[in-house]
């Protein structure tokens, strides 16, 4: 390229067809500017200078196998001739009707490409779980708000990062991970005494994670705040937004947002719960999307998450160990998040640097399935009897107490001994005391002796009767108990079982179904569903109540939200409902009733709450929990909903 020349070329979209056939003819790749369609778009403009100082040359892209552009009747002329030498072989949408053929016919990667609108749950859903893990094929996306945006992306995988932009960083506000050299890595201590903006967005990344609490707009990092709002884009009429949308300050302060799109990075990652949801998944508008404010600015590569993950220390250092060594981020992340849920949590927006390296391990019966299968051991391949003599042998006592005993006494372990209770947790000495009575319910020299099994039984269902009673209450004056980090505190002690089961989300879409299994004895089993639109749904223990909420997916401010809990007790008999809201909103809203007690009758049944906002609830997304308490076992579901601007 001349020396002067610049590396990208903005032009309005009635020039691009020329202007990209100009490019794509050059016999040398370096001798003519990749064109860039800003019009009508200032802050591509922008991110244009800025990727100026990044990048410093073209280079031919490496090709994936196979590429589907999305809705190309809805794209200007030029954008897909633009991205045609990112693939191989093209191939038209109408293929994925039949995902099982299309994969069959198609092994190795993919390249979904279209403007943010196209990224639905159907067909993204599938191409997710069909790719993920898998040894034959991959998945990566290119998008973007509009055609602009979209031929932006496409431009930007032609560019070579400038020699000396190789900063890595990493900011997290969930964990302290160690500092691995050549890593810039920033804690919760950093985020109090360091000027976080200024470090963002004065470094030019190579690769730069952003790990915190979030929603679709915003990453938390203590005070400061990764932003996902583009000004300079329209809002969508009737979509919701975060409290900016409204003309009501940040929740954060302002002077501590970190405009995504002004990050200077060659790769970002927004290790974020839901920071890149599918577009019929999104929460918010998308004027207020993390993802499309990183894919708006110099980044070629965007790695955000679809959902809700767990991604903690073993992630952040994987990440990091990948970081360093030019490893794929989303191959990394994934593999190290399978343990703990059995979906992909992140997609990749931008061409691989390279291949996938990625190792997979298979169960016996997946080689099975791929002619791998190991050989029977010899002594595995018959069974051989043994045979008694025919004198008359006593049958041995059945030491078997009644199956609820044995459920509660491993509640009881596991509330005792796992440290998830602090020591003067008001619960403590009462949980003690029934667990002193399980035990000798359970001993072999003591079972049966003084109580009959219907005695045992009256007894121990009218101390649970109590101590839910007790539970229900403790969590409706205070959320936050330590009793509702149950899932957490058990699932991080975990390995997730394989068998996942496809449920429907009160939502109405697909969600999955798994369970985590403790590690150790006083470790409970817990249950977790699923869902791209409204992540972790619910979560319970096994043998404990199946929760769902419903409501109305709005509300209006001074207006009353009515929800219809779905309860199926684990047993017959009395069950303690509740619901609450996040600890923002419970100024502005009451809760009728704050808790009910049901007896269920052994088959579902419907549980009804009001919630009534005050006028002045701030007009933003929420979220409600609804919780059951049978049997010492805490049920919860959740779901999103949006307070709008009361009508005048």
């Amino acid at each position: 390229m001349n020396a002067a020349a610049p590396l990208f070329h903005p032009v309005l979209f009635r020039q691009l067809p020329s202007a990209v056939k100009e490019f794509l003819d050059a016999g040398d790749p370096a001798a003519v500017s990749v064109p860039v369609p800003v019009e009508g778009r200032a802050d591509l403009v922008r991110s244009v200078e800025l990727a100026s100082r990044m990048y410093t040359a073209v280079r031919p892209p490496r090709p994936v196998d196979l590429g589907i552009v999305l809705g190309t009747e809805q794209l200007p002329e030029g954008v897909t001739e633009l991205a045609r030498p990112l693939a191989r072989e093209w191939v038209d949408e109408e293929q994925l009707a039949d995902l099982a053929a299309f994969h069959r016919r198609h092994p190795g990667e993919l390249l979904l490409l279209g403007c943010y609108d196209r990224l639905n749950l159907d067909p993204v859903r599938a191409l997710l779980l069909a790719t993920y893990r898998s040894r034959r094929h991959r998945l990566t996306l290119l998008s973007g708000r509009d055609a602009a945006s979209l031929a932006w992306n496409i431009a930007k995988q032609y560019a070579r990062p400038a020699t000396g932009i190789d900063a890595v960083g990493l900011f997290t506000d969930t964990d302290r991970p160690p500092h691995l050299p050549g890593v810039r890595v920033f804690d919760d201590r950093d985020f109090e005494r360091a000027d976080i903006q200024a470090e963002i967005l004065g470094t030019r990344w190579r690769r730069v994670a952003f790990q915190g609490h979030g929603k679709d707009d915003s990453v938390n990092l203590g005070e400061f705040t990764i932003c996902g709002l583009n000004p300079a884009v329209p809002a969508g009429p009737g979509l919701l937004g975060p409290r900016c949308a409204y003309g009501l300050p940040c929740y954060k302060p302002e002077d501590k947002l970190v405009p995504l799109n002004r990050v200077e990075a060659v790769e970002l990652v927004l290790s974020a719960c839901n920071s890149g949801p599918l577009a019929d998944l999104a929460l918010y508008d998308p004027k207020y999307q993390l993802l499309l404010n990183a894919l708006d600015g110099p980044a070629r590569t965007v790695v955000s998450a679809v959902s809700v993950h767990d991604s903690d220390r073993p992630e952040n250092v994987a990440w990091m160990r990948a970081a360093l060594t030019g490893a794929d981020s989303v191959d990394v992340l994934n593999a190290s998040l399978a343990g703990s849920h059995p979906y992909p949590a992140f997609m990749r927006f931008g061409l691989p640097d390279a291949p996938s390296q990625t190792l997979e391990q298979h169960s016996p019966e997946e080689r099975a399935s791929e002619g791998d299968a190991p050989e029977n051991h010899p002594l595995e391949q018959h069974t051989s009897e043994q045979h008694i003599s025919a004198r008359q042998i006593p049958h041995p006592s059945d030491h078997r107490p009644d199956p609820l005993v044995i459920t509660v006494g491993r509640r009881l372990t596991a509330l005792l001994t796992s440290e998830l209770l602090p020591h003067n947790h008001p619960l403590r000495p009462r949980l003690t005391k029934l667990a002193r009575k399980v035990d000798l319910w359970v001993a072999r020299p003591t079972h049966l002796a003084d109580q009959s099994p219907d005695e045992i039984r009256s007894s121990l269902t009218a101390d649970l009767q109590s101590l839910d009673h007790v539970i229900a209450e403790q969590v409706a004056a205070n959320p936050e108990n330590e009793i509702m980090n149950y899932p957490a505190h058990f699932g991080d002690r975990s390995s997730l079982d394989r068998q996942v089961c496809e449920v429907t989300c009160h939502c109405g879409r697909p969600a999955q179904e798994f369970t985590r299994r403790g590690l150790l004895p006083h470790i409970l089993d817990t249950t977790c569903a699923v869902c791209m639109r409204c992540g972790d749904v619910t979560f319970r223990l096994p043998e404990a109540p199946a929760l769902l909420a419903y409501a109305a997916d709005e509300v209006e401010q001074g207006g009353v939200l009515e929800v219809r809990a779905a309860l199926t007790a684990a047993r017959p008999g009395p069950v303690r409902l509740g619901l609450f809201v996040p600890t923002y909103l419970r100024e502005d809203a009451t809760v009728e009733p704050a808790t009910v007690r049901v007896r269920a009758a052994g088959q579902p049944e419907d549980v009804v709450f009001r919630v009534r906002f005050a006028p002045t609830t701030a007009p933003q997304a929420y979220y409600f929990t609804v919780f059951a308490v049978q049997d010492l076992a805490v049920s919860t579901a959740r779901r999103h909903f949006g307070v709008l601007p009361r009508r005048t």
